[in-house]
C-alpha cells in the first residue's frame, strides 16, 4: 500500500483576490478540447460569472459545463436514481423554500406534494442515492466527466461534505478551490450532518482528508486586489492557532490614503464626502444612525472595491478595542469586509481601547 497522496484530488486554499476563479477558468482552457469537464459553484451570482469568463476565455467548448451544485445533484444523483430508494417515483422539480414536517419519514421527508424534492433535504438524499444505486451512480458520473472542479468549495456542508468524499474516491480528477476564512455562506445553514465542519470549521474536515491521503493541499497567499497593509491586517482576524500562511500583495498601487483606519462617529459624513467608499455592515439591523448606501457584508463577498467603511458588529469591536478573538463566523464575514477593498478601509469605533490603528481625522490630505 502507497503513502503517497491520491495524485488526482486537489484544493487549493486562496486568500481573498488571489483569482482563484480565474485560475479554474484557465486551468479549463488549457485542457486539451475532448476533456469532459464539469466546473461546479453554489451561487447564482457566481454560475452567471463563471459562465461568462468561460465563455470569454475558453469559448464553445462541448466538453465543458458550469452548473450549481444543486443542479449538479439533482442532475446527476436524484432524477436518474430516486428509483433505488422509491420505486416507481418520479422527481418533478425543486422546492428550494419549503421543508418537509418534524416527523416526516419515507418520500414526504424528501418530496413535497407535488413531487418536488426539498433543497434542505437534496443532499441527504444524494448521498443515500450513491449507496442504494449499488456503484450505478458513481459509474455513470465516471463515464461521463474526466474532472469535476468545484469553486467556491468552503459554501458546502452537511451532506454535501459526504457526497464530496465519496467523489474524492472516483476515479474522476477532482480539483477544489477555496477560502475557509471567506465561509459566510452554507448549502444548507440548518443542517446538523457534519456540523462541527460547517462554515470556517471545514479547515478541519479538508486537514482531515489530507491526513487520510485523499487530497493533496496548496495555499495561494498572494493577493492582487488589497495592498499590503490591508493583507497584513487580514491575517490578524483568524489567530495562528489556523496556521494560514502569510498574506502577500501584488497591488503596488499607492494613494494619499492607504492601508487600514480607524474612523470617530462624528467623522463618518465627512470620510464619506472625501473617499467615497463602499460602505459594509452586518445586517440592515445595524448601522441605522447613518444613511449611508450600505451593502451587507454577505453580499459583498466576491466583489471589488477600491475603499471600504466598515461598520462593526459588536464582536469586531471588542476585537478591535480589546484584542478578543472572533468566533470563526464572525471572524469570517469581517475577513469578507476587509479584502473587499483595493486601497483602504475605516471602521467606524469611538473607543480605540488597545488598538494601534490610527484614526483618521479630517484635516488629513485628501484624495
Amino acid at each position: 500500500m502507497t503513502n503517497s497522496v491520491v495524485a488526482n484530488n486537489y484544493l487549493t486554499l486562496a486568500v481573498a483576490g488571489a483569482r482563484k476563479t480565474q485560475g479554474l477558468v484557465e486551468h479549463c482552457k488549457a485542457l486539451p478540447a475532448d476533456r469532459k469537464v464539469l466546473l461546479i459553484t453554489f451561487t447564482q451570482t457566481n454560475q452567471a460569472e463563471l459562465r461568462e469568463r468561460v465563455r470569454q476565455h475558453v469559448g464553445d467548448r462541448p466538453s465543458l459545463e458550469v452548473s450549481g451544485w444543486f443542479s449538479f445533484l439533482l442532475r446527476h444523483f436524484v432524477k436518474p436514481f430516486v428509483p433505488f430508494a422509491f420505486p416507481g417515483k418520479r422527481c418533478r422539480g425543486f422546492n428550494y423554500d419549503g421543508e418537509p414536517g418534524r416527523y416526516a419519514s419515507g418520500e414526504n421527508r424528501f418530496f413535497d406534494s407535488g413531487n418536488s424534492v426539498y433543497a434542505k433535504e437534496t443532499a441527504r438524499l444524494a448521498y443515500e442515492l450513491i449507496g442504494q444505486s449499488g456503484g450505478a451512480l458513481i459509474h455513470r458520473l465516471e463515464c461521463l466527466y474526466d474532472e469535476i472542479l468545484i469553486d467556491e468549495v468552503q459554501d458546502l456542508s452537511g451532506y454535501d461534505l459526504d457526497i464530496l468524499l465519496a467523489l474524492l474516491g472516483t476515479r474522476i480528477e477532482i480539483r477544489l478551490v477555496g477560502d475557509v476564512r471567506q465561509a459566510v455562506l452554507s448549502t444548507n445553514p440548518r443542517g446538523r450532518m457534519n456540523k462541527a465542519f460547517a462554515y470556517s470549521k471545514s479547515h478541519e474536515w479538508f486537514r482531515k482528508q489530507e491526513k487520510a491521503r485523499r487530497l493533496n493541499i496548496t495555499f495561494s497567499s498572494v493577493t492582487w486586489r488589497c495592498c499590503q497593509a490591508i493583507a497584513t491586517f487580514s491575517d490578524t482576524i483568524f489567530d495562528a492557532s489556523w496556521k494560514f500562511p502569510v498574506t502577500t500583495s501584488e497591488n503596488y498601487a499607492t494613494t494619499s490614503h492607504d492601508g487600514v483606519f480607524l474612523l470617530k462617529k462624528e467623522h463618518v459624513s465627512q470620510y464619506v464626502e472625501a473617499f467615497q467608499p463602499q460602505c459594509l455592515r452586518d445586517s440592515m439591523k445595524s448601522g441605522k444612525e447613518f444613511d449611508l448606501n450600505y451593502m451587507n457584508f454577505g453580499v459583498s463577498k466576491g466583489q471589488t472595491f477600491n475603499r471600504v467603511l466598515i461598520y462593526p458588529t459588536g464582536p469586531i469591536g471588542k476585537f478591535i478595542s480589546k484584542g478578543e478573538p472572533l468566533k470563526p463566523l464572525s471572524a469570517a464575514d469581517f475577513y469578507v469586509a476587509v479584502t473587499r477593498a483595493e486601497q483602504s478601509v475605516a471602521i467606524v469605533i469611538d473607543k480605540p481601547g488597545a488598538s494601534i490603528l490610527p484614526y483618521w481625522s479630517p484635516t488629513e490630505v485628501r484624495t
